[in-house]
């Protein structure tokens, strides 16, 4: 008897499938052992309002998940449009101090906050849960602040301004 499932779908077709779906760009960061820890994420959702919870996918081998562990908190830098470079650089695996060379940000409640952020949410780590080649961080919100501007979109492998 034949197997009734569809074939497997090749993982460069499911991104580029992903990739249609627009979604907003974030800087996940953590006060790290050498200084503030970030990593570009857009894998970021609010996950419930009572209580107020977030959840941010990170890469398995990232530095940032080991700051976020460490720390037991986590803030989330909301970018606006204009801030792709900013993007471009923290989802690079430099250096973390390469990584804020020349990034204006301050320490909100113990936690790295990018300047000019559209948002900024801080959060205390709640769980950390497996999912494939990334993992799931979730917090509850302890802080927030909100900025003015238009948001920083991810579509089709590119940086785009929501207009």
């Amino acid at each position: 008897m034949a197997d009734a499932r569809s074939p497997r779908t090749d993982p460069a077709e499911f991104r580029a499938a992903m990739g249609e779906l627009p979604t907003g760009v974030t800087v996940v960061s953590a006060a790290g052992a050498e200084g503030p820890a970030g990593a570009t994420a857009n894998a970021v959702a609010s996950l419930s309002i009572e209580p107020m919870l977030m959840l941010a996918c990170l890469d398995r081998g990232s530095r940032t998940l080991l700051a976020v562990q460490a720390a037991n908190r986590f803030g989330i830098s909301v970018l606006h449009a204009g801030q792709e470079e900013l993007a471009r650089s923290f989802a690079t695996k430099a250096p973390v101090a390469d990584k804020w060379r020349g990034v204006a940000w301050s320490e909100r409640d113990g936690i790295p906050a990018i300047d000019g952020a559209l948002v900024w949410i801080a959060c205390d780590l709640r769980d950390v849960i497996a999912g494939g080649d990334h993992v799931i961080v979730t917090g509850e919100v302890t802080d927030l602040a909100r900025g003015d501007g238009e948001p920083l979109l991810f579509h089709r492998g590119e940086y785009r301004a929501l207009g």
